[in-house]
């Protein structure tokens, strides 16, 4: 277990609840939600898909073809592109998406299980109805009947798990439980059915004196309130987006794919950086953009090296205009986008 919890902790940077927004307030008292317009439902799309075309970056005759990955997706999806498999055949290097690890060794996962049980609870046995205000905790009492029924469990964990665990099932209830892994799985099959070079672009960082790590983050309080403000506050909405944004990945549609958010700081990423688990280690802060560093420098690479580079990333790292596709269009190369 030790294996998992510690890294788990750490890449809360990497995975707070997938429709972080701007616009609630960063206090653990924030005002109460109001209700949310109902929306209409959309359709999921399933059997096979091709998904989005490849972007092409290039600097002279040699070419990069990247492929955007988006999740979450409809679960009876299955993802199929002869173009792309056609592209993997003719190229010589497959470049991974950035990724981020944060791990523990053997000895000090082994000193840390004593502090185990227990760490997404409140510190000195708080519920949430002790750290929401009264009227969002009034909004949270029906969601927590239907998403997690007779679980009493979740009233003692902090805001900031409730939330990732409440994204997640109303995700699953609306028909989204695909991930963008089980397409890259199918990507890298074919990769390794024509023996391509595999390149990582993988940051590794260790946790420091875990025992210690995972001691004081048991009794430290966050100011992660408004965390599950948030979530809540945009529940119904978000979701719906989802669903259209994931029926526009299936099929293509890049004028609606091009509607993603790239706002990544709101009141979730703050309480995590207010964390001391941030305090006592910061570079946990960066890992998401050295491992972006290693990948462009990787890309750069292949781009120098190989006729042809197959590259799979997350779509909203090939449309955000501060991300790594806009990093290499500053440093000269072309950036076409699929027809």
């Amino acid at each position: 277990m030790f294996k998992h919890v510690l890294p788990a902790l750490a890449l809360c940077f990497l995975s707070l609840p997938a429709w972080s927004q701007t616009g609630i307030p960063s206090t653990p008292h924030a005002a109460a939600v109001e209700e949310a317009e109902p929306v209409p439902q959309t359709v999921l799309v399933t059997g096979s898909r091709p998904g989005p075309g490849l972007w092409k970056v290039s600097k002279g005759e040699n070419v990069m073809w990247v492929f955007g990955t988006y999740a979450p997706l409809p679960p009876n999806m299955e993802w199929r592109s002869r173009n792309v498999e056609k592209v993997i055949a003719n190229s010589q290097e497959y470049l991974k998406p950035p990724a981020s690890s944060a791990g523990v060794g053997v000895m000090g996962g082994l000193g840390a299980l004593p502090f185990l049980i227990g760490f997404k609870k409140n510190p000195d046995g708080a519920e949430l109805k002790d750290v929401l205000l009264p009227d969002v905790y009034a909004r949270w009492l029906p969601l927590k009947q239907q998403y997690f029924g007779n679980d009493d469990d979740i009233a003692r964990e902090r805001p900031i798990f409730v939330a990732e665990q409440l994204s997640q099932r109303a995700m699953k209830a609306a028909g989204l439980g695909g991930r963008s892994y089980d397409v890259r799985k199918t990507i890298e099959k074919l990769v390794d059915k024509h023996k391509i070079k595999t390149t990582s672009s993988l940051h590794r960082v260790d946790i420091k004196d875990p025992a210690k790590t995972l001691r004081e983050f048991k009794k430290s309080p966050m100011d992660d309130a408004a965390c599950l403000v948030q979530t809540m506050a945009r529940l119904d909405t978000n979701i719906e987006v989802m669903r259209a944004r994931a029926n526009a990945w299936a099929v293509g549609e890049l004028d609606e794919i091009r509607k993603l958010d790239f706002s990544d700081r709101d009141a979730c990423y703050d309480a995590v950086n207010a964390s001391s688990l941030a305090k006592n280690q910061p570079e946990l802060k960066d890992m998401k953009i050295m491992a972006e560093e290693k990948w462009i420098a990787n890309a750069e690479k292949a781009l120098a090296t190989n006729t042809s580079t197959f590259a799979v990333v997350e779509i909203r790292d090939i449309l955000d205009p501060k991300g790594i596709i806009a990093t290499l269009q500053a440093k000269g190369y072309t950036v076409e986008s699929p027809k």
